[in-house]
């Protein structure tokens, strides 16, 4: 069998790989915990402004096109899948510079976890439920929390860049 390197696979981009199959695989444990033991709306109130709840959004972010009639879960599936290819592609061809091949395997995990769901139950599981003085924010869940903070990250790492040169 050829070696990783002979691949194309540096043991750079290696390790970020694994980074995403434990957030990946982190965000799937997580949700199903979540709907084996929560049925839908149901939640748990844990502090003044924080709860778990269940909750599924058959839309993308704030339930954007959560009522567009069904299509929007293959569309998202799709997009899902084409973010993970070239952010993947991406990631190995720059797996040593740091900041930009965190921010693609947090990216990529968030994709696959929720492209995970809509593949398999048509819409993403969300819990997480903060709140405050009347403002609440909308449920989310590992997987949003990663894409959140990857492109978190990456503007932070491309302003870096422009500063530095």
């Amino acid at each position: 069998m050829p070696s990783l390197k002979r691949r194309g696979l540096n043991s750079t981009a290696g390790r970020w790989t694994l980074l995403i199959l434990l957030l990946v695989g982190l965000d799937q444990l997580s949700k199903l915990v979540i709907v084996n033991s929560y049925a839908l709306g149901q939640q748990t109130v844990l502090t003044s402004w924080f709860n778990i709840v269940r909750v599924h959004n058959t839309g993308a972010a704030f339930s954007f096109l959560a009522d567009a009639g069904g299509w929007q879960r293959w569309f998202f599936i799709g997009l899902g899948v084409i973010a993970v290819l070239v952010l993947g592609m991406l990631m190995v061809r720059h797996a040593s510079q740091r900041g930009f091949a965190l921010a693609a395997a947090l990216i990529i995990s968030g994709a696959i976890g929720n492209t995970i769901d809509r593949a398999t139950w048509g819409y993403v599981v969300d819990f997480i439920d903060w709140h405050a003085g009347g403002w609440h924010w909308p449920a989310f869940n590992f997987a949003d929390s990663y894409i959140t903070i990857g492109a978190i990250v990456l503007v932070l790492d491309e302003l870096s860049r422009v500063r530095r040169g």
